[in-house]
């Protein structure tokens, strides 16, 4: 019989109920996985991995519709409900995982005879065990459990603050200088004479970026920078407490030596060193940009003597309009929102051989959101969502989700786009934006065939999740690649020569961005090393040590980092990854990023997999040698 998608409440009222019993059901089927095993002494290797695979199945199902529809739904009861099974779900997988009775079955298995996905599943079982910390005694471990569950409430906590905390300035209508015709026509004038500018990305970011008035676009930084805060500073210092004591507890010296046991890197040491060595290669590149930077406002305003955060946007237009004759808002007018949805749909068919379906009579949590079935040579893969317009209550930045994991021969996955564009024309930067997300839907259901959900869909190394996503971008930079959907209201194309222009303008201030992510995984990892008693001043001193712009008066950004929760200390991820996308980048014929030959062998080599290979082994596959900072180098120099 074919597999269907989840199907989703058919009305409003209808998503209470829904998701008690959605998820009651699945965890039903959980504890009763782990009532079989228990059963199971005599059970051989294979069927206690089945068992453990429906248990993986269900309770990793519950995780992930709780962590979407928790940030997502329009309801807050709805919201509320999926953050308690999150809670949920997390306590009855780490009791599983803590099971010494379980531990002590599957330590007695015979893995002679298992495929090579199995064996890796039953090895990867035995590691988590071990950083569940099994190996303790009985006082230790509940106290690892209890940390562990008050971790995912404070997580929880530190996310709906930023979500719930939308800041605003108002300003005098003059102030709007610079701003695109439409952004200001959406921004009328209140009774009192004022327009309201919030810290939504459709106004935060065209803000930073056209606004000429430099005082107004500090005001809204800082405003954007304070989100948070100060609730979230105390969250935060809890966190940090509290996972340093279950790596304590666990025989690590850090949490994120704990944290890279399962990551690429392996090691606290590992880490440190990439940042340091990122911090030699970018930050002479880094100064001399921001140089270029300084330069474009003084002569828009002789008066300014550095480049903050809230400049070194406005700065970059500058540049691209004066050294490399691009004007963001032309490229706008080829990007409404509505054609670069399509168009992506229509690039990654062609790329890896995809079908995309409209659905439009899909149950779905909002009217907004587009409905996909996806299909991979006829063959169906899932359900995919795109969620890309801001609301109250939604999650605030961009990112991608898993609905349902897919499991070969037992249920279609689903994932979830949940991004803040605007609903109109698109600047290129969000454009690219999208489609990075997206390369993460594409990943999830490319690899969703797998026979164990813990090895389906993205369930590679963490700090390699994001190198797809990466990639994909660069198809958002191809004239012949952007040609096929961007167009004007006459039907009229890009410009190849505009978007030469683009790429030129693009290829400068890379350093900058570079030092900018720096300063972001210096805070992930040396807030979390060293735990200090004042987060402000210690992310002030790494911003000074690692970022090349001028600090912000009364800047508490931490509060909103929003990736200290998901990637705790590891947010290098997005660095590490982007070394290695770029040397991905090298097997692709840049002359023609359609050739199928290349892309399918990627889909297959890199994509597919999902988690039944370490991910530099994935890349050895597709490269034919192990990866390198040597094309890095290249793009950070704009070759």
């Amino acid at each position: 019989m074919p597999l269907s998608p989840l199907e989703l409440p058919a009305t409003d009222s209808d998503w209470l109920a829904w998701g008690e019993s959605y998820t009651a059901g699945l965890i039903d089927t959980f504890r009763a996985s782990v009532a079989a095993l228990k059963d199971g002494s005599t059970y051989g290797a294979a069927e206690v991995l089945a068992l453990w695979n429906d248990g993986d199945t269900a309770i990793g199902d519950v995780a992930a519709a709780s962590e979407l529809l928790s940030e997502v739904h329009p309801d807050e009861a709805v919201r509320k409900l999926f953050e308690d099974r999150a809670r949920e779900a997390d306590k009855l997988a780490t009791e599983r995982q803590q099971d010494v009775e379980l531990y002590a079955l599957v330590t007695g298995l015979d893995g002679a005879g298992l495929s090579s996905e199995a064996a890796r599943r039953l090895a990867r079982l035995l590691r988590d065990f071990r950083l569940a910390g099994v190996h303790l005694d009985t006082a230790a471990r509940a106290e690892v459990a209890a940390l562990e569950h008050r971790i995912t409430e404070l997580s929880q906590e530190f996310s709906r603050n930023i979500r719930d905390d939308v800041r605003s300035v108002r300003l005098a209508p003059e102030r709007l200088e610079g701003l695109p015709a439409d952004w200001v026509a959406a921004h009328p004038v209140d009774e009192d004479g004022l327009v309201t500018v919030t810290t939504d990305y459709p106004d935060v970011v065209p803000f930073r970026t056209y606004a000429v008035d430099a005082d107004a676009r500090r005001e809204l930084t800082v405003a954007s920078q304070n989100r948070a805060w100060p609730a979230n500073d105390g969250v935060l210092a809890e966190l940090l407490e509290l996972r340093a004591k279950k790596a304590a507890l666990l025989g690590f010296d850090s949490w994120a030596e704990l944290d890279a046991q399962t990551k690429m890197t392996g090691s606290a040491t590992a880490i440190e060193e990439f940042i340091a060595r990122l911090h030699e290669t970018v930050g002479p590149q880094a100064q001399a940009d921001c140089g270029v930077l300084l330069a474009a406002l003084r002569a828009e305003d002789p008066e300014q003597t550095s480049v903050d955060f809230s400049a070194n946007m406005h700065a970059l237009e500058l540049v691209r309009r004066e050294r490399f004759d691009v004007d963001t808002q032309l490229a706008r007018r080829y990007l409404d929102i509505a054609k670069v949805r399509q168009g992506l749909l229509d690039v990654t068919a062609r790329l890896f051989g995809l079908q995309y379906r409209e659905v439009a009579d899909a149950p779905r949590w909002h009217p907004e959101v587009h409905v996909y079935d996806v299909a991979l040579d006829g063959a169906e893969l899932g359900r995919i969502y795109l969620d890309l317009h801001p609301r109250d209550g939604k999650f605030k930045h961009a990112a991608a989700f898993v609905l349902r994991h897919g499991v070969a021969g037992r249920q279609l996955g689903s994932a979830a786009l949940a991004c803040n564009f605007n609903r109109g024309p698109l600047l290129h930067s969000e454009a690219v934006t999208l489609f990075h997300e997206f390369g993460h839907l594409v990943h999830q259901l490319v690899a969703s065939r797998h026979e164990f959900a813990a090895l389906s869909g993205i369930a590679t190394e963490w700090d390699f999740v994001e190198a797809p996503s990466q990639l994909l971008e660069e198809w958002a930079w191809d004239a012949a690649v952007l040609q096929t959907f961007a167009t004007d209201d006459d039907g009229l194309p890009i410009p190849t020569d505009l978007v030469e222009r683009m790429r030129a303008a693009n290829a400068f201030g890379r350093g900058q961005w570079a030092a900018r992510q720096l300063y972001y995984t210096a805070a992930s990892y040396f807030l979390h090393r060293d735990r200090p008693a004042d987060r402000t001043a210690r992310a002030a001193e790494l911003q000074a040590e690692y970022d090349v712009l001028a600090p912000l008066p009364d800047d508490h950004g931490h509060t909103s980092f929003g990736h200290l929760t998901g990637y705790s200390s590891a947010y290098y991820t997005y660095l590490w990854s982007k070394v290695i996308a770029a040397d991905l980048f090298t097997a692709f014929d840049r002359g023609d990023l359609f050739e199928e030959s290349v892309a399918h062998r990627y889909r297959d080599l890199v994509l597919a997999p999902g988690g039944a290979k370490d991910a530099a082994q994935l890349v050895e596959d597709f490269l034919g040698r192990p990866y390198s900072f040597g094309a890095f180098g290249d793009w950070l120099a704009g070759r």
